[in-house]
């Protein structure tokens, strides 16, 4: 498994950031290697809301199918899939001052021979980490 964890402020408050942070369709916004996320489910946000999300990392394009399988009160886990990887998002946000405290923990659990390259998944990662934690911050300042 590869994990990666980023801890930072912003200056929106828990209910905004977590409503923004829930609708992974904003991830476009937000994520550096997402290069679409579209909602595939109907309706509003909510536990079971399904995205499917195209990403090109360190050159090379995959796409997942993300479900939101918990929200709660500053707390969302998105769980994407494909034949290679499950990738498990689980944010936090917690009030912190005038704004939030977020964490965020990405965890991708690669299958098959997938699994022989985690050593330099985890590199590209932890950089990525660094680049998507940028990004919230700007994103959410513009909230």
């Amino acid at each position: 498994m590869v994990s990666v964890s980023r801890t930072f402020t912003v200056d929106k408050g828990v209910d905004e950031v977590v409503a923004y942070l829930a609708d992974f369709a904003n991830a476009e916004q937000w994520d550096p290697g997402t290069e679409s996320c579209k909602q595939t489910s109907v309706g509003p946000v909510q536990v079971g809301t399904t995205w499917h999300n195209v990403s090109k990392i360190a050159g090379i394009t995959t796409e997942l199918d993300y479900t939101l399988e918990s929200l709660q009160p500053g707390k969302i886990v998105l769980v994407g899939k494909n034949d290679t990887a499950t990738s498990t998002d689980t944010i936090t946000v917690v009030a912190k001052g005038a704004g939030s405290e977020v964490t965020y923990d990405a965890n991708v659990e690669l299958n098959g021979l997938a699994k022989v390259g985690a050593p330099a998944v985890k590199l590209v990662f932890e950089h990525l980490g660094n680049e998507t934690e940028d990004g919230i911050k700007k994103a959410v300042a513009r909230l």
